[in-house]
């Protein structure tokens, strides 16, 4: 995406609004088709209206006329990941068709690698697009981890919440905050979350291995954060060790006659 100088707040809404219109039109197509409840609609119409706020209050802030192609991918995606979640919120009542939501979410994470080769063949990367990505599988991947819990047990929330306690944790302590080094383990990691909570989801197979699958995910997880958390806990701790080395080899201010 561009900048803009002629930013204009009307192209913004247009842009946002044409994904909160998509949302609403499929969710319309799932409650016809399904039956879905109460609970679906209301999840999946707070979804929609979320993510419009949010996206018109990020293009706003970063004057981008509009998302470009690669972010349109995204937007898609979203979409989708609203429907699975009116779908997850709606199997608290009733279970919805396992293939339905196994497509969805399939094409949803079928997504998350079109978007980032759009994005570098056009040209279009930027940190909204970036950050917009990020947050959408963030989210995919926590709305998974509630579905798969009602099975397996609430251990499997440990999945979805993790990153959001890692930002929580990065609030109160500001050296989480510095800039991770590219990192193919941890890409991996991130992709195979989705695979593997959507193979635990499908109910293909027998508990003990669905089990175990959910298990590999987190543990897969838990040592890809604790492998970040150790480099920027011991890049903090070098960087205010050279820190106090330059302050000790400064020289003292010589006083000032009165």
């Amino acid at each position: 995406m561009a900048l803009n100088n002629t930013y204009d707040a009307r192209l913004v809404q247009q842009e946002t609004a044409v994904g909160a219109g998509l949302q609403i039109l499929l969710l319309a197509l799932l409650g016809t088709a399904i039956g879905m409840g109460p609970a679906g609609w209301l999840t999946g119409l707070a979804f929609a209206i979320a993510t419009w706020a949010v996206l018109s209050r990020a293009l706003h802030r970063s004057r981008l006329r509009s998302f470009g192609p690669a972010n349109r991918v995204t937007l898609g995606r979203a979409t989708l990941v609203g429907a699975v979640t009116a779908l997850v919120a709606d199997s608290f009542e009733s279970s919805p068709p396992v293939t339905l939501f196994v497509g969805l979410t399939a094409v949803a994470l079928i997504l998350d690698g079109v978007d980032g080769k759009v994005a570098r063949r056009t040209g279009t990367s930027t940190p909204l697009g970036a950050r917009f990505d990020m947050e959408v599988d963030a989210f995919l991947i926590l709305v998974l981890s509630v579905y798969v819990s009602m099975a397996l047990g609430p251990w499997v929330l440990l999945i979805g919440a993790m990153r959001y306690a890692f930002v929580a944790a990065a609030r109160a302590l500001p050296w989480l905050n510095a800039p991770l080094p590219a990192s193919t383990a941890r890409k991996t990691v991130a992709a195979l979350q989705g695979i593997l909570l959507l193979v635990a989801a499908s109910a293909l197979l027998p508990y003990t291995a669905t089990f175990a699958v959910a298990a590999t995910a987190l543990a897969l997880l838990v040592w890809s954060f604790g492998r970040d958390i150790l480099w920027l806990w011991r890049t903090s701790r070098t960087e205010e060790a050279s820190v106090a080395e330059v302050l000790e080899l400064m020289p003292e201010p010589e006083p000032v006659a009165s």
